[in-house]
């Protein structure tokens, strides 16, 4: 069981800093509207980070994805990604530097906005599918308690990621009063161009994977 939590925490490490534009995305809700905000970011993050472990570890044996399917789906996702790039780019900056605590409803606002954010990034899935290709072959078929293993890897990845991001929330509201409106502006202009960024290597994958490289008709 030791083996994996330490696999759960050297994935978790990984992860945290792999979702680039959800780092900045935590980053700046942190500093613009504080603390409690961010973790209501980060809970949305972790929740779909839930909803891929799931399908990827449970659905497979349900469903079979056919790659126009796929091709859809990432087409939805790329332009949605860059719909919100576009957004963070000519989002005006504002920083609160009073403290405050999110209403319920807002809360529930930056908690999709965390979970659509992942949800609609293929880029993720990717790596959640590489985590549990890894995860399959180190506890592969016969080993004791692969299941339980399994789920223990999982489950200190999430937890770890959550930490991590809670973390840099709590930083982030913290260096808030030193934090300018220019900055800000700078730290959209990243995120929106890291967002346009990742839907454009999405729609390159999409084009070289399932269009150049589909069979042809016979």
């Amino acid at each position: 069981m030791i083996e994996a939590v330490i696999s759960g925490i050297g994935f978790g490490l990984v992860l945290t800093f792999l979702t680039g534009p959800v780092f900045f995305a935590l980053i700046k809700t942190s500093i613009e509207k504080g603390f409690h905000a961010g973790v209501a970011l980060a809970l949305g993050v972790v929740c779909s980070d839930m909803v891929f472990v799931g399908a990827l570890l449970f659905g497979a044996q349900y469903f079979d994805v056919s790659a126009h399917d796929k091709t859809i789906a990432g087409v939805v996702g790329s332009v949605i990604l860059f719909i919100i790039g576009i957004y963070y780019i000519f989002k005006k900056a504002e920083v609160s530097y009073k403290v405050t605590v999110p209403t319920r409803l807002h809360k529930a606002g930056y908690f999709l906005k965390g979970f659509f954010m992942c949800i609609f990034n293929p880029t993720i899935l990717l790596h959640w599918t590489f985590v549990i290709g890894t995860a399959s072959t180190v506890y592969h078929e016969g080993v004791h308690n692969r299941a339980l293993k399994i789920g223990i890897m999982f489950l200190t990845i999430l937890i770890v990621q959550f930490g991590m991001d809670t973390t840099k929330a709590f930083y982030a509201d913290k260096l808030r009063d030193r934090i300018s409106v220019k900055f800000i502006h700078r730290l959209n202009e990243i995120a929106g161009v890291a967002l346009i960024i990742a839907s454009l290597i999405i729609c390159d994958k999409l084009v070289t994977h399932f269009v150049f490289s589909a069979p042809a008709a016979s």
